[in-house]
C-alpha cells in the first residue's frame, strides 16, 4: 500500500520545496503545480518517487501524474505546508503564453468541481438506465428525489464556478454567489425565451443561464477589477457594504444585456459546428476524437474540453462528443490487456493487471499509459487504432449522453437509450477488441525479467557507511516530525563537522537534486538511502552547496558526492542536521547496528536489514 505521507513529502521536495510552489490543484490523476522556477524540479527524483507514475510539463503546468491516489497525496502535502495548496490567483502575476495561461485557468476553476460533477453525473447516468429498463417509474417521489440528487449539481453549476472563479480572481466569493444566484434565480429562469424583456428601457435578450459556464467566469473575472478599484476610491465607512451593493447593481445586468447574449451566440455556434460535422461527416470527428484524446491526456490538456462540453450541453441539452471518449478510454484498455496476455515479465504483468482495470471500469487510464503501452510504443499506437475505429463507429450511431460523466465501464449506462444502440456496442467493442488482437498478434519488445536481478538477494542485508564526518544521533532527535517519527524511512541522523558528503556503498546516483541540499543512492543490493543535508534547505536555492554528481552517475564507496559550507547555512538560520534514511521500507523494513556518538565518514553507520533477511530469522 502506498505511503501518501512518504509520497507527499517526497514530491514537495522533488519540485523544489513549498518556497518554490506558486500554486496547486489536483484533477482526476495528477497534481497540478506552477512553479517559480522549473528549473529547480527534479524530474528524475520525481519519478523514481513511489506512488509516481511520471512527471510532464505543458499548460503552463508541472504536472506529477499520481493515478487514482491523487486525493489522498494532495491531501498530505495540505497537511504538510503552510499554504496548503491553492488554486491559481490572478494577482500573482500569471506568465507564460495565453493559451498555457487559459489552460492553466481552466484547470484551476473547474478541477475542484470535476469529481462532484462526475459522481453527480453516474447517478443520473443509473437512473437513467433504470428509468430506460422499466426498474423505476417516473411519475413516483422516490424518482423525483434520486432526480433531484444527480441533476441539481449540474442545473446550478454558475453557484459552484462562482466560488472557484472568485478563488482564482481573488473577487469576493459571496459576493460572486450572489451574482450567479441570480442568474438562476426562478422568475430569471422563467423569462428564457420571453418576448419584450427590458431593463430600464434597455432590450434584454434573456436566455438561459442554467448548468452555463461562460457568463459566470466573465463577469466574476470583471468583478475582481472593480471591487479593487471600489474598495480604493469608496470611503472606509461604507465600503464593505456599498462595494458589494454597487457591483451587484452593475454585474447582474451586464450579464443579462451584454454577456449572456455573447456567450449565448458563442454556445449555439460551437455547437452547430460541432453538430454539423457529427450530422455530416460523423465517421469522422468521432475518428479524430477518439483518436487524439489520449494525446491529449498525456499533456494534461484533456481537462480543457470541460468548458467546451458544458457549452454543447447548455445549447443542446446533451453531450455529444462524449461517445468517441469513451472509445478512446476503453481502446487503452484493451491496448494493456493485451500487453498483459502477451507478456512474460512479472513485473509488467503486476503492472498490467491494475492498470487493465482502471481504464476499463474506472476510465483513469495514466497507469496504464505512462506504465506501460507509451514506453512499449506499439501498445499505445494500437490504443490509436483502436480509440479512431471505436470513435468513427460510435459517432455513425449518433450516441450521447445527458449526464457528465467520467467514460469509463461504470459509466456506459449514462450511453444506453441515447443513439444506435447497436453501433454503441459495435464501436465500443472494437475499441477494446482491435487493439488487444493487435498487441497480442504484432507483440511489442518484451523487457526481459529483472525483478529477480533487482530485488535484493536472499537473507542479504546491506552495510551502509558514515556519508559525512560528524556525531551520530538518533533520528527522533531530529526537529522534524516527518523525520524524527520514520514516516519517511528509517535510519539515523549525523550532525556534520566537515563539508563534504561520500557515498556510503557502491550504486547509482538516482535523485541529485539541484539545490544540492538532498540525494539519493540506490545500493547495488537494491537498498535505497536518502541523505538530507539540513532542514528546510532547500529554501536556500542551492547557495552554499556544491553538487559534484548528477543523477544517473554510478558511484563507488568514497566517492564525494557534494560540498556545503556548514557555517554559512547555520548563520542563515538553518539546523544542519542531516538524516540518513532508507526509503524503500518495503524491501528492507528495520535498521540495526546502528552507530552513535562521533563517526568518520566509511566508517560503518548501520546496517539496513531485508526483509528477506527477516523472514529468515523468523
Amino acid at each position: 500500500m502506498t505511503d501518501h505521507a512518504k509520497t507527499a513529502a517526497a514530491v514537495l521536495t522533488g519540485v523544489g520545496g513549498e518556497g518554490n510552489i506558486t500554486s496547486m490543484v489536483h484533477c482526476a490523476t495528477r497534481l497540478r503545480f506552477v512553479l517559480k522556477d522549473e528549473g529547480k524540479a527534479d524530474a528524475a527524483a520525481l519519478r523514481a518517487t513511489p506512488g509516481v507514475i511520471t512527471t510532464a510539463q505543458a499548460g503552463g503546468q508541472y504536472q506529477v501524474v499520481i493515478g487514482n491516489d491523487v486525493p489522498e497525496v494532495f491531501a498530505a502535502i495540505q497537511a504538510a505546508t503552510k499554504g496548503g495548496g491553492s488554486d491559481t490567483r490572478a494577482g500573482e502575476a500569471p506568465t507564460g503564453n495565453p493559451f498555457n495561461r487559459f489552460i492553466r485557468m481552466i484547470a484551476a476553476i473547474f478541477t475542484p468541481v470535476l469529481w462532484a460533477l462526475a459522481g453527480t453525473g453516474l447517478l443520473k447516468a443509473f437512473l437513467a438506465a433504470a428509468v430506460t429498463f422499466g426498474w423505476m417509474d417516473t411519475t413516483t417521489t422516490t424518482y423525483t428525489i434520486l432526480n433531484a440528487l444527480s441533476d441539481a449539481f449540474l442545473t446550478f453549476l454558475p453557484l459552484a464556478l462562482a466560488i472557484t472563479a472568485a478563488r482564482y480572481f481573488r473577487a469576493a466569493e459571496f459576493t460572486s454567489l450572489a451574482i450567479a444566484g441570480a442568474l438562476v434565480y426562478p422568475s430569471i429562469v422563467a423569462l428564457n425565451g420571453q418576448p419584450d424583456i427590458t431593463f430600464f428601457g434597455i432590450p434584454v435578450t434573456m436566455v438561459s443561464y442554467v448548468s452555463s459556464v461562460i457568463p459566470i467566469i466573465v463577469i466574476v473575472w470583471l468583478q475582481a477589477y472593480a471591487e479593487r478599484f471600489l474598495l480604493k476610491v469608496l470611503p472606509s465607512a461604507v465600503r464593505r457594504f456599498l462595494t458589494p451593493m454597487i457591483v451587484v447593481l452593475i454585474a447582474v445586468p451586464l450579464v443579462f444585456v451584454v454577456i449572456g447574449p455573447l456567450s449565448n451566440l458563442l454556445g449555439t455556434t460551437l455547437a452547430s459546428g460541432i453538430g454539423w460535422i457529427f450530422q455530416t461527416v460523423p465517421w469522422l470527428g468521432g475518428a479524430i476524437l477518439g483518436g487524439l484524446w489520449q494525446v491529449f491526456v498525456i499533456f494534461g490538456l484533456h481537462w480543457g474540453f470541460v468548458p467546451l462540453f458544458q457549452l454543447e450541453y447548455q445549447t443542446t441539452g446533451s453531450f455529444l462528443l462524449f461517445g468517441p471518449v469513451f472509445a478512446a478510454v476503453l481502446a487503452q484498455g484493451g491496448a494493456v490487456a493485451g500487453v498483459l496476455a502477451r507478456t512474460r515479465n512479472r513485473n509488467l504483468r503486476s503492472l498490467a493487471a491494475p492498470a487493465t482495470l482502471s481504464a476499463l471500469l474506472a476510465g483513469i487510464t495514466e497507469p496504464a499509459i505512462y506504465g506501460i503501452t507509451l514506453p512499449l510504443k506499439r501498445p499505445f499506437a494500437f490504443g490509436i487504432v483502436g480509440g479512431v475505429i471505436g470513435g468513427a463507429i460510435v459517432a455513425t450511431g449518433g450516441v450521447f449522453t445527458r449526464a457528465f460523466v467520467v467514460p469509463s465501464g461504470l459509466a456506459l449506462p449514462a450511453l444506453l437509450g441515447n443513439g444506435d444502440m447497436v453501433l454503441l456496442a459495435i464501436g465500443l467493442g472494437a475499441a477494446v477488441v482491435v487493439p488487444f488482437v493487435l498487441v497480442v498478434l504484432f507483440g511489442f519488445a518484451d523487457p526481459v525479467d529483472e525483478s529477480v536481478a533487482a530485488a535484493p538477494a536472499a537473507a542479504t542485508d546491506t552495510v551502509v557507511s558514515n556519508p559525512v564526518d560528524g556525531t551520530v544521533v538518533p533520528l527522533a532527535e531530529v526537529p522534524d516530525a516527518a523525520f524524527a517519527d520514520a514516516s519517511l524511512g528509517k535510519g539515523v541522523a549525523i550532525r556534520p563537522t566537515s563539508g563534504a558528503v561520500y557515498a556510503p556503498f557502491d550504486g547509482t546516483v538516482v535523485a541529485a537534486f539541484p539545490t544540492g541540499h538532498a540525494i539519493g543512492l540506490r545500493g547495488v543490493d537494491g537498498v535505497e538511502l536518502l541523505i538530507h543535508v539540513g532542514l528546510d534547505t532547500v529554501k536556500l536555492g542551492g547557495q552554499h552547496f556544491a553538487l559534484k554528481v548528477q543523477s544517473g552517475a554510478e558511484v563507488k564507496a568514497g566517492d564525494l558526492l557534494l560540498e556545503f559550507d556548514g557555517d554559512a547555512i547555520e548563520k542563515a538560520g538553518y539546523d544542519l542536521i542531516t538524516p540518513v534514511i532508507v526509503t524503500n521500507g518495503d524491501l528492507y523494513p528495520d535498521i540495526a547496528d546502528a552507530a552513535s556518538g562521533p563517526l568518520s565518514h566509511g566508517e560503518t553507520l548501520f546496517r539496513a536489514v531485508s526483509v528477506d533477511s527477516l523472514s529468515t530469522a523468523r
